[in-house]
């Protein structure tokens, strides 16, 4: 049996209170002594709670399990069946038309629609890969992939095949005259590209032109007489193509274009919950452990490529000069949300004070908030989000009630970490009770910290599929 400290009538893994005393606290400005009583006390209370709501759902699965016995071989028709799931509180009535309105949300959720991956934090590699996916070559990604035909000879092989680096440009030129479109010719035959007077400047096959949309130009890097690359935008997303006539692929073209790197995932969930499998204490460690690099931005990971040992780590901001000269700084990181456990699970890592595993949940509330302080938090690096929330992922939801609960508990960590009520922002994944009414009343019970709510599937009920919102 692993050691454990008694606090407040809390037992605590010996390991996992290192973690939080000796790195995770450090930096944030909050006292070890009254985190540690505040989370006891957060788990002494809800931990019953939690547990109550879990009964909740098992007296209506026996209610549910019940009725398809009674109607096995006889047949129902729809109005029947949601009689009798309004009749045990499945289906819930609607309430009063309400307004919600979420502040302090990053446009990367707020305004920006785009990619988003889900990985698990307890893998540094994939947690590195994830956040800096931001970025990305196109060129690699068709090269590498089955986008681009290997038929003609353009195989992928070992080496470079310039037959199948002929296909990948002309995709990628294809994508710029869709994307960024050109005021005469195309992006097929472009020679030069240079910047002046706020304004990108093109040479091709029709002469000197520029973009069909002027505002589609958002920066460059380099001399704006000889751009080392031309940053385009549309609907909130960057494009920047590369030029370097030293390249393998930049010296043969006739602009020197050698990459377009396009902004890509703009959010990547980090995961302690589905696609892990975070058993004890030493587990949950290493996962919070790991969350805790990728919010003081010193995440590191080494990954052994042949003969050569590479060090993976989170990307740098990208810098660019605007159109009018100014510095202009976008994020080189995906925007990091953190999946929490669900209220179904429990964890050895701690025992409340009647001795029973607690919910892993709200232990995953307390101590990922605590770690995000190092981002959002009064001495916060403000790389994550910079408008300072944080944001959790909240699956495995039964109606809006749990909902309210994951809302309560988000309170009460804020009130022991000394954050403003509605930093912590809720993702909400209610993934069974899945009606148009329930998705509301949910929404209403988180009001102004929802920032989506997602299910993704038809429920059981007929009722339209709903997504993220």
């Amino acid at each position: 049996m692993r050691a454990r400290l008694t606090i407040n009538g809390m037992q605590i893994d010996k390991e996992l209170h290192y973690f939080i005393v000796n790195e995770a606290l450090p930096g944030t400005g909050v006292n070890a002594s009254a985190y540690l009583n505040g989370m006891a006390d957060i788990l002494n209370e809800l931990a019953p709670k939690n547990r109550a709501l879990l009964a909740k759902r098992d007296a209506l699965q026996m209610q549910i399990d019940g009725w398809y016995n009674d109607k096995r071989g006889a047949g129902y028709s729809m109005e029947e069946y949601r009689t009798f799931l309004t009749s045990v509180g499945y289906l819930l009535p609607e309430g009063p038309v309400f307004a919600v309105s979420t502040t302090n949300v990053d446009p990367e959720i707020a305004s920006v629609a785009g990619p988003q991956l889900v990985v698990p934090v307890m893998n540094a590699r994939y947690a590195l890969n994830a956040a800096n996916a931001r970025w990305g070559s196109l060129y690699d990604a068709l090269y590498g992939t089955d986008a681009i035909s290997e038929e003609g000879g353009a195989e992928k092989g070992k080496g470079y095949n310039p037959l199948r680096g002929a296909k990948v440009i002309a995709w990628a030129r294809g994508f710029l005259n869709e994307s960024a479109p050109l005021a005469a010719g195309s992006w097929e035959s472009v020679s030069a590209l240079s910047a002046a007077d706020g304004i990108l400047h093109v040479t091709n096959a029709a002469g000197a032109t520029g973009l069909r949309d002027p505002a589609q130009f958002a920066g460059y890097t380099g001399d704006a007489a000889n751009p080392s690359s031309v940053l385009l935008v549309r609907n909130g997303m960057h494009a920047q193509v590369v030029i370097d006539r030293t390249n393998i692929i930049g010296k043969d073209d006739a602009a020197g274009i050698a990459d377009v790197v396009l902004e890509s995932a703009l959010t990547s969930i980090m995961d302690c919950e589905d696609s892990i499998a975070a058993v004890d204490a030493q587990d949950k460690t290493l996962v919070y452990r790991n969350w805790l690099g990728l919010m003081k931005g010193n995440l590191t990971e080494e990954v052994a490529k042949g003969d050569k040992v590479i060090v993976r780590r989170l990307n740098a901001d990208k810098a660019f000069t605007a159109p009018d000269g100014s510095a202009l700084t976008l994020k080189g990181r995906a925007l990091m949300l953190i999946r929490n456990v669900g209220h179904l699970m429990t964890s050895p890592a701690m025992l409340d004070r009647d001795g029973h595993e607690i919910p892993e949940g709200l232990m995953d509330a307390a101590i990922t908030s605590l770690i995000a302080l190092h981002d959002v938090g009064r001495n916060g690096r403000r790389a994550n989000s910079p408008d300072g929330s944080v944001y959790i992922v909240k699956p495995k939801m039964h109606g809006p009630a749990e909902v309210a609960f994951a809302v309560k508990t988000f309170g009460r960590v804020e009130d022991i970490l000394g954050m403003a009520r509605n930093t912590i922002k809720i993702g909400i994944m209610d993934e069974e009770r899945r009606t148009t009414v329930n998705l509301k009343e949910c929404i209403r019970a988180a009001r102004q910290r929802v920032v989506f709510i997602n299910t993704g599937f038809l429920d059981r009920t007929g009722d339209e599929m709903h997504t993220s919102m």
